[in-house]
């Protein structure tokens, strides 16, 4: 599916996780796909503050006695060394993308960037309707929150080259599903045409 309209003043930017313990090389849960969409994100980053639309930062943080941690740790062991934890380096965000003044950062304990946290609050208030979903991982936290938006009647767009998944597999099984029922996938250069930013080819 595609959406018709793209009003900049009806848009924000989420960009989810991209935080040292997921984008450093080496780091305990490191995407290496994540730095590979670097260059991408940055150039949807500087268009959108270009254009005035909100960019939202989430971080995955856990408190440092890992009482909202939830079932994660079952799942990622690793997460028992405390990358994650508040204060820690793994959940500043990667610095070749940090935020710039007037960005917005909202801290998540769960998958989706909307469980538990005032993300719609922010949204609704900024009167953003439009999202443009880029981040790590493609699979879960990005899909979840995806369908979330989806639930919540926002549109979604879901950008190809600006999420990431330690798993091509799992990349393109989710640009599936996300188009077959949650949004509208496609490539930023696609993004910046609709905005009308490229010239079309």
């Amino acid at each position: 599916m595609k959406f018709e309209e793209l009003d900049p003043r009806r848009i924000a930017v989420l960009v989810i996780d991209m935080t040292n313990a997921f984008v450093e090389r080496g780091a305990p849960l490191e995407v290496p796909a994540a730095r590979e969409i670097l260059p991408s994100l940055r150039e949807v980053l500087s268009t959108c503050r270009w254009l005035k639309i909100p960019i939202i930062y989430t971080v995955h943080v856990f408190q440092k006695d890992a009482s909202n941690r939830g079932l994660a740790f079952d799942f990622y062991p690793v997460l028992k060394n405390g990358c994650l934890n508040e204060g820690s380096s793994g959940v500043e965000i990667y610095p070749e993308i940090a935020p710039k003044d007037g960005d917005i950062i909202v801290q998540k304990s769960r998958y989706s960037a909307f469980f538990n946290t005032d993300l719609d609050l922010i949204l609704r208030r900024l009167g953003r309707d439009i999202l443009i979903i880029t981040g790590e991982a493609s699979e879960i936290c990005c899909d979840s929150t995806a369908r979330d938006a989806f639930f919540r009647d926002y549109k979604v767009l879901f950008l190809s080259d600006a999420n990431a998944s330690t798993s091509e597999e799992a990349h393109a099984a989710t640009l599936r599903t996300i188009s077959t029922g949650f949004g509208e996938v496609l490539p930023s250069k696609d993004l910046l045409k609709r905005l009308g930013l490229l010239a079309s080819d």
